[in-house]
């Protein structure tokens, strides 16, 4: 393979917002930090929702909104329940909350800084809303999840993992989700 990254899909279909949060929640717990999620899809499709469960899956308790107005907002790490020395606290990594619905230019993102999170921050975990608008900005190495609705309740979830620790994410996610892979 000289130079092309391994990529990965997997298409599942939501019936409920719960059932969404339950998935994204799963995903969270597979998370160990420097993750790139890239979430996409219209208003409604329940981006801040899947957030909202991935945040539960990482041990992250504090209530999760978008960022609409703010562009970002970070949750810090919790404790995770692990076997570890006596006295050592096992942190789950922190959440990297971004919403670029507001954004008008790609390169706003980079003026503020956030491309320090995206490239050089190993700790947590970073999630971005409407990821679509700076798709120039993205490293080539992620997971993207484009969300449709399908009805009133019913939601289609695309994972698209490029990079071999991404598929390897995807695959271990599909395994926690009995769900069967796209080709």
């Amino acid at each position: 393979m000289s130079g092309q990254l391994q990529e990965a899909t997997l298409d599942i279909i939501s019936h409920s917002s719960a059932q969404t949060q339950r998935m994204a929640m799963r995903l969270g717990g597979l998370l160990q930090g420097g993750e790139l999620l890239l979430l996409d899809g219209q208003l409604g499709t329940g981006k801040t929702t899947f957030t909202q469960g991935l945040a539960q899956g990482l041990g992250i308790s504090e209530t999760i909104s978008s960022p609409t107005f703010t562009l970002l907002k970070e949750y810090a790490g919790q404790p995770r329940p692990a076997v570890m020395p006596a006295g050592k606290l096992n942190v789950g990594p922190a959440l990297y909350h971004f919403d670029l619905y507001r954004l008008d230019e790609p390169e706003e993102i980079l003026d503020l800084g956030f491309d320090d999170y995206f490239y050089n921050d190993g700790s947590g975990v970073c999630v971005v809303e409407w990821a679509g608008k700076a798709d120039g900005i993205w490293l080539p190495e992620r997971l993207q999840i484009r969300m449709k609705i399908m009805s009133e309740t019913k939601r289609g979830l695309l994972f698209m993992a490029t990079g071999t620790r991404y598929c390897e994410l995807l695959q271990q996610f599909q395994k926690n989700t009995y769900a069967t892979a796209s080709s």
